[in-house]
């Protein structure tokens, strides 16, 4: 059973940085791609990041390319968001994901699992 849990959200202010982390458990890691999205409330989930097995290949949303990097560890079996130059439009709930590699593998919204969230809250 696919298991993931992320942790490093917080409070930071315009222009700080976090590092949110994915521990991922009772699956074949190195064989999934892994994604990012965030949601906030009243809106749908956004696509952030995703990345490939070997992480050969990322993907990112127009809204944060050039400031969010994803990463993987297949060895530690965890998934990475480095955010740099947070804003406050950056305040969201933020999800990992996991799912078998498709041609859908840019949209991690759509994953078919995900874990509990972190919160991230941008301060102006």
């Amino acid at each position: 059973q696919v298991q993931l849990v992320e942790s490093g959200g917080g409070s930071v202010q315009a222009g700080g940085s976090l590092r949110l982390s994915c521990a991922a458990s009772g699956f074949d890691f190195s064989t999934y791609c892994m994604g990012w999205f965030r949601k906030t409330p009243g809106q749908g989930r956004e696509d952030l990041a995703a990345i490939s097995t070997g992480g050969s290949s990322t993907n990112y949303a127009d809204s944060v390319k050039g400031r969010f990097t994803i990463s993987r560890d297949n060895a530690k079996n965890t998934l990475y968001l480095q955010m740099d130059s947070l804003k406050p439009e950056d305040t969201a709930m933020y999800y990992c994901a996991a799912d078998k590699c498709s041609i859908a593998w840019r949209r991690p919204a759509e994953y078919s699992s995900w874990g509990q969230g972190t919160q991230v809250t941008v301060s102006s």
